[in-house]
């Protein structure tokens, strides 16, 4: 599929139409409204803001093609939509074992309650799923074919085998109802809009830097993921919904460029130009020891690959980091001022 191509199938596929997006004021999420309104369809997003941030999608609010609504997805909805993406779901260990049954019944309840609204309105859905479900692999890199190696009842299995549920749900809707699905399987994503509290490798590892902090590497710092940029990731993920229906997925998306955890560590050290040193802590349960995707099906159905380097990706990051901390810390001085002038008045 060449760019040319890629921008008229983009521009027919969502220009005046009415798009679903779970998730839509999180981190992927945001972008993908963002990206969605650029191509001229009217944006509907819910979330109900448990990792979600009013601040990704401040900018969109004014938009008078952008509609965001408070819910949460292990409800039904019932709305007038042409296409569903399926984003909502806490993706960090921090936020998805705070709460683990939650988690689960939004990776399920929320599947069957948006695949049955697609299928009443007979539109096309995409399941954002995960690199989660190869668990702990014992094949590398991984493919699509590939079963994986999960832990059922293990402390990451409300994400992990939540989201290998919802990946069985939406083939067992294309099988018994025809309904035309999209499977896409995400790899470690970073970039602007992740939370300062995201929990998740890459963040963790900017705030400490940004704030002098010791640098926290589980185990040894030799197991591996792979990282991509999120602007990468959404164009990805508009490829995979703008295909025939027969392509069903799963796909995977990711930047198979391979780094330990060390590596990462020191290149945002080096990046940030931190004083921060490197700490190892304990390997928590079932942490993956590798993961890195295997994109050739990506490459040849979608005409997709990455083309954000770490190294730019990181450098753009870091200065999203950046603002939003001294932007937290001016709120924290003016929360301080409040309520010393509130006990002066009272």
């Amino acid at each position: 599929m060449t760019s040319s191509d890629l921008n008229e199938e983009l521009e027919f596929r969502y220009s005046g139409r009415r798009i679903l997006v779970t998730g839509g004021a999180g981190f992927l999420g945001s972008h993908l409204c963002e990206k969605l309104l650029a191509l001229g369809a009217y944006v509907i997003a819910v979330d109900n803001f448990y990792t979600g941030q009013r601040r990704n999608i401040a900018h969109l609010v004014s938009n008078p093609y952008f509609d965001i609504r408070i819910h949460d997805i292990t409800f039904p909805l019932y709305i007038e939509v042409d296409a569903i993406f399926n984003l909502a779901c806490p993706a960090s260990p921090v936020h998805y074992q705070y709460d683990p049954v939650q988690t689960t019944k939004v990776s399920v309840h929320g599947a069957i309650n948006m695949l049955d609204l697609a299928k009443r309105r007979k539109c096309r859905i995409l399941q954002a799923s995960t690199s989660e479900v190869y668990g702990d692999p014992s094949i590398h890199p991984q493919p699509e074919t590939y079963w994986g190696s999960v832990n059922p009842i293990g402390p990451r299995a409300c994400y992990d085998e939540g989201k290998r549920c919802a990946e069985t749900l939406f083939f067992d809707y294309w099988r018994q109802h025809k309904l035309p699905i999209k499977v896409m399987r995400i790899f470690n994503t970073y970039g602007p809009r992740m939370r300062l509290d995201d929990g998740r490798v890459v963040s963790n590892f900017i705030v400490q830097a940004l704030k002098g902090l010791p640098i926290t590497v589980y185990g040894d710092g030799l197991q591996t993921r792979s990282f991509c940029y999120v602007d990468d990731l959404i164009d990805g993920m508009l490829r995979l919904m703008a295909t025939p229906e027969y392509i069903t997925g799963p796909i995977n998306v990711g930047n198979p460029e391979e780094f330990t955890m060390r590596q990462l560590a020191e290149l945002i050290v080096q990046l940030t130009g931190s004083k921060s040193t490197i700490v190892t802590m304990p390997l928590p349960q079932d942490d993956p020891k590798q993961r890195r995707p295997d994109i050739q099906m990506a490459k040849q159905i979608l005409g997709w690959k990455p083309h954000v380097s770490v190294s730019d990706g990181l450098a753009k990051t870091i200065n999203y980091f950046r603002d939003a901390l001294a932007s937290d810390l001016k709120g924290s001085s003016r929360d301080v001022f409040a309520r010393r002038r509130e006990s002066v008045v009272s």
